[in-house]
């Protein structure tokens, strides 16, 4: 095989992997940021973060191996991105964190202020995760300033510029969207009404945002 061919082939491949974790964990970050609006009390927050209790931290394995072929197939565009995005991936892998350690203790204490805290967490971490990945995703596709020597020659707010907020909060409406609907799947009786309601304003804000 050529070398123009396996990069052309490894490019493909990441794309899949790329894709199937916005797809997978898509829904994964959606439920998580619907979890403190749709259920009101602790029982139905309890039945829609058993809705994903057995897929989100499979689903971050997409992440790593995407990450993982990025650096055994383009070290150059690694290094570049990595140490160039270090602060935003910094504040997703604190995003990460929190979401992690939220689903792994709320049922730790019966106390309801405990479990609120840390659905809050799971919410604002899911939040920052989509967010953060919807702007850099935007850059990358928009372009970001790099210099001969292949290094980063801008910083975090480089990157909040207002195209990639844009691609950022388009990613966040469609994460809440793709949730929504995995929500809409999964509940029954008024948690599964409260959804579909919701789903059908989300709609519209995900396709103004998109668009």
């Amino acid at each position: 095989m050529s070398y123009e061919f396996l990069q052309i082939l490894w490019f493909m491949l990441i794309a899949v992997l790329w894709i199937g974790f916005f797809f997978l964990e898509g829904f994964d970050f959606g439920v998580g940021m619907l979890l403190p609006f749709v259920g009101k009390k602790d029982e139905e927050r309890r039945a829609i973060i058993n809705t994903i209790g057995s897929t989100w931290d499979g689903n971050e394995v997409w992440l790593l191996t995407a990450g993982g072929a990025t650096f055994a197939a383009f070290p150059h565009w690694y290094a570049t991105m990595f140490s160039g995005f270090y602060l935003a991936l910094f504040l997703l892998l604190v995003g990460l964190i929190i979401r992690g350690i939220s689903f792994e203790y709320r049922s730790k204490d019966a106390n309801p202020k405990w479990r609120n805290t840390f659905d809050w967490m799971i919410a604002a971490g899911s939040f920052l995760c989509a967010l953060l990945l919807g702007t850099a995703f935007a850059n990358l596709a928009r372009g970001v300033p790099i210099d001969a020597n292949k290094m980063f020659t801008g910083n975090l707010f480089t990157l909040l510029n207002p195209y990639g907020l844009l691609g950022g909060l388009s990613t966040v409406a469609v994460f809440l969207l793709h949730g929504a609907n995995f929500l809409s799947l999964k509940l029954e009786g008024k948690l599964h009404e409260r959804v579909v309601k919701l789903t059908q304003k989300l709609w519209v804000g995900a396709t103004v945002l998109y668009l």
